[in-house]
């Protein structure tokens, strides 16, 4: 207690944050929940043996049942809602990991780059990476896909190329203040190449912080790719993702809201718990929150 009379503040602002990394079990938690949405979406396809476009034309707008095999129901042309959910699932986490992959890559290699170097060089660098953040996103994502035939790679380049800067920003500061730690100064004193001081000495003391925003990244990299889907600029049919089923639900939510409800239910809970799943991580590695 300070001399006002107030607790001081720490970044433990989140209260289901602050009990879940006090007490631990956070970590166990999230990953649960993270790990029991990866099977669903891989497993359960398996198990049923209807393919995402099979059509069931006896069952029209179906609602969720046990009796007829439709667990959760059925859109306007018979197609079942779960199975549909869980290709849905696949499409949207492999983009989102595979986005997020490359922003860690390209992120890393820049901040690294900028924050090493410093002076004219870093100012440089980050002022082009604020042009870069002013650029219109979708602007650039409709002439990419204008240009370029519409796939997965392409995708993951255009989402990943989005992401990235942020993580850019975080890096090049985390590696200014690494610059000039002791065991950076001396392996500049004892001749090492500032290549091999980056690979070697600083960045392996990053990976902690891009594991931690890795965590981060790829809800954002799903939030991305499900906008693209909704505005119908993501992977075309037969392929489906949360985004385009939402899409699709928006059209159906009068007669079939679970169309709409089950892909918004597993996409919610995707993206709480990468999220909170990061923030359980900075929280437990920073210091400053584990003294307070």
């Amino acid at each position: 207690m300070n001399a006002t009379g107030k607790m001081p503040a720490t970044t433990l602002d989140n209260p289901l944050t602050a009990t879940t990394a006090t007490h631990g079990w956070g970590v166990w938690l999230w990953s649960g929940v993270l790990l029991a949405i990866a099977l669903l979406c891989l497993v359960l396809p398996m198990l049923i043996a209807i393919g995402p476009e099979d059509t069931d034309w006896l069952h029209l707008s179906l609602g969720p049942s046990l009796s007829n095999g439709h667990w959760l129901g059925t859109d306007e042309i018979g197609r079942d809602v779960l199975v549909r959910a869980c290709y849905g699932g696949r499409l949207s986490l492999l983009i989102g990991f595979a986005a997020s992959l490359i922003a860690l890559v390209v992120g890393t290699a820049y901040g690294v780059l900028a924050g090493y170097c410093g002076g004219y060089v870093e100012s440089a660098m980050m002022r082009l990476l604020d042009v870069f953040s002013a650029l219109p996103f979708l602007l650039l994502v409709v002439l990419l896909l204008t240009l370029f035939e519409r796939s997965l790679p392409l995708l993951f380049a255009v989402i990943g190329g989005y992401v990235w800067m942020d993580f850019a920003r975080v890096i090049r500061a985390e590696t200014a203040r690494l610059r000039i730690a002791p065991f950076v100064l001396a392996a500049q004193a004892l001749g090492a190449s500032h290549l091999r001081i980056m690979l070697r000495h600083i960045v392996p003391n990053l990976l902690g912080l891009a594991l931690v925003y890795l965590s981060l990244l790829v809800p954002n990299a799903i939030l991305v790719e499900s906008f693209l889907s909704f505005l119908g600029l993501s992977v075309d049919e037969p392929s489906v993702s949360w985004g385009a089923m939402l899409f699709n639900g928006t059209l159906e939510m009068d007669s079939a809201p679970w169309t709409l409800l089950v892909p918004a239910i597993l996409l919610s809970l995707t993206l709480i718990a990468s999220q909170s799943l990061g923030e359980v991580w900075r929280v437990r590695l920073d210091p400053r929150a584990s003294r307070a």
